[in-house]
């Protein structure tokens, strides 16, 4: 099992953490990854801008991938928004194809459509397989409440990306399930993290932002957890902007998932980049089954109780300057 692996821009300039948790597992999970040098951005920015040099920067990278003989892979949504739906008219449309490829040619590239583009969590789910993730954990979490962000561009158009149900998704619930979290329910799961309007109205975004950290605090979440770059930035990032500014009492830290199955695989925290994120996520090592605070912690209620305890801390006050 071998894919091009396509980082986008965001990742590699502001979440170094996200690139680092997810080579840690997939080589765990013996997931061949290629690097392609030339790729270059997936053309999101220029969508509602240029459309067509946004189907052209796609089909460039579609085009890279399928000269490798390999489907694309993403981390972002955004990238895997643009290139599935870039894929799709480039297979569906004969005539956008052919003015593209015109294109294409001068630099020796042509695309027939013959790939496919993956997400992580797709490529986990369908393609790993949820026995096989089984087969790799070490440690399992215990009484661990995860609120899942599914993100918007995973999900819709439903009919392009064909990720899971638009409405009620579960995919990503079931891989939170492997690690041994809950997966909660929380009644803005599906709704945008906010990060579209930054830069362009930032009121509403942390609007946004803030109505989905209390509702997922409200509904019994000791975590968020993500698998887009830009959700995440907007759930680290940004909510340390609320914190600092704002105060508040809607702290809810944020995990990449590769991070949250990594530390469940026994992979070192520092390459998954733990101290990176702006939020402290620390204290998730203490609902590990065997982690080293559980240890000699006493009765299964007491260690329960440390591990409430230290999650309480890592949201509570003083955590980030309140």
């Amino acid at each position: 099992m071998k894919f091009a692996l396509f980082f986008g821009c965001t990742i590699p300039a502001r979440l170094s953490q996200y690139e680092s948790s997810a080579r840690a597992i997939l080589g765990k999970l013996d997931v061949g990854l290629v690097d392609i040098r030339e790729f270059n951005c997936c053309g999101y920015p220029l969508r509602n801008i240029n459309f067509k040099a946004f189907v052209l920067l796609s089909a460039r990278n579609l085009a890279l991938a399928e000269k490798e003989h390999l489907n694309i892979m993403t981390l972002c949504q955004c990238c895997f928004g643009s290139l599935k739906k870039a894929n799709h008219l480039l297979k569906e449309d004969r005539s956008i194809r052919k003015e593209v490829n015109s294109i294409l040619k001068r630099e020796g590239l042509k695309y027939e459509g013959e790939i496919e583009v993956r997400h992580l969590l797709q490529i986990l789910y369908h393609e790993v397989g949820v026995e096989s993730i089984q087969g790799k954990i070490e440690k399992r979490y215990e009484g661990l409440k995860i609120a899942a962000h599914y993100g918007c561009h995973v999900l819709r158009p439903s009919q392009i990306m064909q990720f899971d149900n638009p409405v009620s998704p579960t995919l990503f619930d079931q891989l939170v399930g492997v690690t041994g979290a809950e997966s909660i329910y929380w009644s803005t799961k599906l709704d945008c993290c906010g990060a579209p309007l930054w830069g362009i109205n930032d009121e509403l975004s942390i609007d946004l932002t803030k109505k989905k950290l209390e509702d997922g605090k409200q509904s019994g979440a000791d975590y968020l957890c993500v698998a887009c770059p830009y959700c995440q930035i907007q759930f680290d990032t940004v909510q340390k902007m609320i914190l600092v500014k704002q105060g508040g009492n809607h702290h809810l830290p944020s995990i990449l998932y590769p991070q949250l199955l990594g530390l469940c695989m026994g992979i070192d925290r520092e390459i998954l980049g733990l101290n990176i994120n702006q939020v402290p996520i620390k204290g998730i090592e203490d609902f590990l089954s065997h982690g080293k605070r559980q240890r000699g912690a006493g009765s299964p209620e007491q260690r329960k109780k440390v591990r409430r305890k230290g999650a309480e801390e890592e949201r509570g006050e003083g955590a980030i300057g309140q």
